[in-house]
């Protein structure tokens, strides 16, 4: 079975940083695209962050230098170092594969970790 399982969320002031992680199990995960989104009470899912097969990178205008994304292929593991954290930061946070960057949707969700920044 397809496993998506991420960890590192917490609370934090504003300016701290966090770093979550998703472990990956149960598909290829070198050959799909991985990303994180967030969503927080009453707002739309947003896509935080992507890394594509061999590295690409693409960040929301929100988070752009200030997180930052990466993947271990050995490992099968995707993290998130978030820096600089604002309270408009604070969400649930979920880790996602696709076979197609831009079609998330139809992959694997984690069931997510919590952020909060005050």
């Amino acid at each position: 079975d397809v496993q998506l399982v991420e960890s590192g969320g917490g609370s934090v002031q504003a300016g701290g940083s966090l770093r979550l992680s998703c472990a990956a199990s149960g598909y290829t995960y070198s050959s799909y695209c991985m990303g994180w989104f967030r969503q927080a009470p009453g707002k739309e899912r947003e896509e935080v962050a992507s890394i594509d097969l061999l590295g690409p990178t693409n960040y929301a205008d929100s988070v752009k230098g200030r997180f930052t994304i990466s993947r271990d292929n050995a490992k099968t593991t995707l993290s998130l170092q978030l820096k600089s954290l604002k309270p408009e930061d604070t969400a649930m946070y979920y880790c996602a594969a696709s076979f197609v960057c831009d079609y998330f949707t139809k992959g694997y969700w984690g069931q997510g970790t919590q952020v909060t920044v005050s």
